[in-house]
């Protein structure tokens, strides 16, 4: 089944201009209810069975549970379907001016009821093994998602610098090696300084942002759940990058099948759109 076409006039100049200028936009509606349906037995079914990839990045004290899983739709058939039948990747061709988009990978990301954890200041394109600016994240909530809970962005960061990043709970420099990269400032100690934007959200909502725009989150309040997928393509810059580290998430071997600097044509990253 060809995937479902965005409709008419959905997606206007504004929207485009706002995910160019601020790095970040929402699309209120984006999806059905069938779609968001079909998204969240997928989240379900990942949650009931997850992936040797899962990691739980809560700490064991906390009241909640934030657990990740990446890299399933190969594995899931419902995140595939709604991948390659829903109006994601049109979508982000229209907000990149790509011709083609391909898939990235995919990132389940839930936060249980009473969740504390924060998701702390970051940008996402330097854990990756990827260059280039025509990119989107979509972050596709199945749950209603106070303005408390939901994601945060600070406005036009996605134009940069690259900033270090670290792993979330012990701030080690997993990824580019100390001093090579510039420090996230102290955002959250100082959130009056910085234009951050964020928006409550229902299912059907979609966040769409650039892999550089700096992002946050809090927990979940209790007595409510943040079940969200998290869909990353690439547009028509995008190359590939190898790295001395581990990435994340990981891709095992792909260095000896494409060399750097080359597009990422790849069976890994199939095409989900194209103009031609």
């Amino acid at each position: 089944m060809s995937a479902r076409q965005l409709a008419d006039g959905y997606l206007d100049h504004d929207q485009v201009e706002t995910f160019q200028r601020d790095g970040v936009v929402v699309l209120r509606g984006l999806l059905n209810q069938s779609e968001v349906a079909l998204l969240r037995s997928g989240i379900d079914r990942n949650l009931a069975s997850p992936s040797p990839r899962a990691k739980v990045a809560s700490r064991p004290d906390d009241p909640g549970l934030f657990i990740e899983d990446f890299c399933c739709w190969s594995e899931n058939p419902a995140y595939e379907q709604f991948i390659r039948q829903t109006p994601l990747a049109e979508t982000a061709a229209r907000l990149t001016g790509s011709r083609q988009i391909r898939l990235y990978h995919d990132h389940m990301l839930t936060k249980e009821s009473g969740t504390q954890q924060r998701t702390p200041w970051h940008q996402d394109q330097p854990y990756y093994n990827i260059e280039g600016q025509q990119n989107v994240s979509f972050w596709i909530p199945v749950d209603p998602v106070s303005r408390e809970a939901t994601l945060e962005f600070v406005a036009g960061s996605h134009r940069g610098p690259w900033l270090m990043p670290r792993a979330f709970m012990s701030s080690e420099a997993k990824w580019f090696p100390d001093g090579s990269l510039a420090e996230l400032p102290p955002i959250e100690a100082n959130r009056a300084d910085y234009p951050i934007v964020g928006w409550a959200m229902e299912p059907g909502d979609v966040l769409a942002f650039h892999m550089l725009a700096l992002h946050a989150s809090a927990g979940v309040e209790p007595g409510r759940r943040r079940r969200v997928f998290s869909l990353r393509v690439m547009g028509d810059d995008i190359t590939h990058a190898p790295r001395r580290w581990m990435t994340s998430p990981a891709f095992p071997g792909l260095e000896e099948t494409l060399s750097a600097g080359a597009p990422m044509a790849h069976p890994l990253f199939p095409v989900l759109y194209s103009a031609d």
